[in-house]
């Protein structure tokens, strides 16, 4: 677990970790039951010289100790499309040096895959993991960075503190590798 404070992540924690925090607190101040959300990354730094106004929209003007990557939401995703699907639609600007998303899901332990039944489609999976007396509820914060940085953090819905959120790079490798696809 990380060693976040209810004021926020560590001040030692790198940009990337920092804003999936600041993400996924934004996240947690909305509750459970969200839509997953899309949020392009910015140099803060950058955004305040080249932006002023929307700097100032964003409470970022005269702000020195604001972070480096400034989450920015983006319009809702549209219901009843795919993730994947709607990511490979998705081209970023030259400005925006990374991007994050949030979703839930639910989760199973690894104990639970050798009793998956053969042969199940989509739908039924999903029903059946919905119905499984082990699942667990998760919100997945990942975030991908033009360079190929990465970071994740999860956290459960039955442990819902900012003390137990998870963080690290390699926690959700399939959303991490579709939202690099993004910039490719």
């Amino acid at each position: 677990m990380s060693n976040v404070s209810p004021s926020g992540p560590p001040m030692a924690a790198g940009p990337l970790t920092r804003a999936v925090l600041e993400i996924d607190e934004y996240a947690s101040g909305l509750g459970w039951d969200q839509p997953a959300r899309l949020f392009a990354l910015v140099d803060t730094a950058r955004l305040r010289s080249q932006e002023p106004d929307l700097a100032a929209q964003l409470g970022l003007d005269g702000d020195e100790a604001a972070a480096p990557l400034t989450p920015i939401e983006q319009d809702e995703i549209p219901a009843g499309q795919p993730l994947d699907e709607f990511l490979g639609t998705i081209a970023w600007p030259d400005a925006v040096t990374g991007c994050a998303m949030t979703v839930e899901r639910l989760m199973l332990p690894p104990s639970a895959e050798a009793s998956v039944p053969d042969g199940l489609d989509e739908a039924a999976l999903a029903k059946w993991v919905a119905a499984h007396p082990d699942r667990q509820e998760v919100r997945m914060t990942v975030a991908v960075l033009r360079d190929g940085a990465r970071e994740s953090a999860l956290r459960l819905r039955e442990k819902d503190s900012p003390t137990e959120v998870l963080t690290g790079a390699d926690l959700v490798p399939g959303l991490s590798e579709a939202l690099a696809a993004t910039f490719a």
